[in-house]
């Protein structure tokens, strides 16, 4: 496997990366039309925790941690590191040794859909990672593959500059070129939702409030009461 190395990839503007940065995945997420999110496979190995940053991609091959040694040069400061393999892998290709090279690059996290090790050292130096699996399987520096080029991690495209926007709930990549306009968007829904928690603090029902009693009538939805029901011959 041959490859490439990709230097001064565009990224989005630090203003708009640190602007989504104050809404969580599932917002962000939803404010984009339900798009962007990578997948349910992808689980932090700490809580509590929220990055954003631009990605540097990494493609490699499976078992092989080479190439994240040559995307760490590749890494500068607000940086996400976003690795993925050419097939399917689990073994361990990322620990707390890669974990100090990146932090003294001002990386703020890892994304990586294949194996994390170190976990406990991990969460002690602060460096956030979001992984499919954790596992102590040693890897080998021996194939090619590329940094800085477009990946694909859960049906997503991710490419060199996009943000990635990581918490409790997953990771979601927003392109680039549309990080301002997602970060007003999630402002808005933010609003909107702070207005229905008001609601629902005062007694308001979502029924009501979603106009959804109307949905359930379109759905032939009835209502009825236990004893009706049970005259009805259907089990409670």
């Amino acid at each position: 496997m041959s490859g490439v190395i990709v230097t001064d990839p565009p990224k989005a503007h630090p203003e708009d990366v640190e602007a989504l940065a104050g809404y969580g995945v599932a917002t962000v997420h939803e404010a984009m039309g339900r798009t962007g999110l990578l997948g349910p496979g992808l689980r932090p190995v700490q809580q509590d925790t929220r990055v954003a940053g631009t990605a540097v991609t990494v493609l490699s091959w499976p078992g092989d941690n080479l190439m994240i040694h040559a995307a760490v040069e590749q890494c500068g400061p607000g940086d996400v590191l976003v690795v993925t393999t050419t097939s399917p892998s689990t073994d361990g290709m990322f620990g707390e040794l890669f974990a100090t090279a990146l932090l003294q690059r001002g990386v703020r996290g890892l994304v990586i859909n294949a194996g994390v090790r170190d976990t406990a050292e991990l969460r002690a130096l602060g460096f956030p990672a979001w992984a499919a699996a954790v596992c102590a399987q040693g890897t080998v520096k021996a194939t090619g593959g590329s940094v800085n080029v477009p990946v694909v991690i859960g049906g997503q495209v991710i490419r060199p500059g996009d943000v990635i926007l990581a918490d409790d709930d997953g990771v979601v990549v927003v392109p680039r070129e549309r990080a301002r306009r997602a970060a007003e968007a999630s402002e808005a829904r933010e609003r909107k939702e702070a207005a229905t928690r008001a609601a629902f603090l005062d007694g308001q029902l979502g029924l009501d409030r979603y106009g959804l009693r109307e949905q359930l009538a379109r759905l032939g939805v009835t209502y009825t009461s236990y004893e009706d029901h049970l005259r009805s011959g259907e089990r409670p």
